[in-house]
């Protein structure tokens, strides 16, 4: 696992975030309780500063980077999926990016929102909170439905204690390795 420091800022992580041995989280990010970043992500805060709420997970390959004059923030409870480049100024809480996503410059997704697969959200787009979005240009497709909000939140919770399965494994593994020597 990479997580290192950029000009002398260290990554703030919560003690119990799962960061896969792959994933690389750099310079000014602040990561909440209860996160899981996996294999092969990167979240870079090296040009401006990143924070991640409580709960969220950035599944394999995603990049999460940030405007050199601006931060990106993410709320609880969100699921970024695989392959997703979030460049973006903020995703609200209880949202899912769908994999292969790309959200650049100034763009803002409100909270419990759903960014359809491969949707592209282009500079200073602003998605209202509660909407289902997808496209090539993002399109608003209509209101989430209540089940579809507490299905978010719910695939959340069932990443982290996925994540603190992984942890407690590669825990393990380290330990056995070491006393194998």
């Amino acid at each position: 696992m990479a997580v290192f420091p950029y000009k002398g800022q260290m990554p703030d992580v919560a003690e119990d975030v799962f960061i896969a041995p792959t994933a690389s989280v750099v310079g000014d990010v602040r990561i909440g309780a209860g996160t899981n970043i996996w294999f092969g992500s990167v979240v870079r805060g090296d040009v401006n500063s990143v924070v991640i709420g409580k709960h969220t997970n950035v599944q394999d390959n995603a990049t999460i980077h940030t405007m050199s004059d601006a931060p990106t923030i993410i709320g609880d409870h969100v699921t970024i999926g695989h392959n997703a480049v979030v460049h973006c100024s903020k995703v609200g809480s209880n949202c899912l990016i769908g994999m292969g996503s790309v959200l650049i410059g100034y763009s803002e997704i409100g909270d419990n929102c759903v960014i359809g697969a491969d949707t592209f959200i282009a500079q200073h787009k602003k998605i209202p909170s509660g909407c289902l979005v997808y496209g090539n240009p993002a399109k608003i497709i209509r209101e989430l439905r209540e089940d579809e909000l507490e299905a978010l939140k719910a695939s959340t919770e069932n990443y982290y204690r996925l994540g603190q399965i992984y942890a407690k494994e590669l825990e393990e593994y380290v330990a056995k390795e070491k006393a194998d020597k």
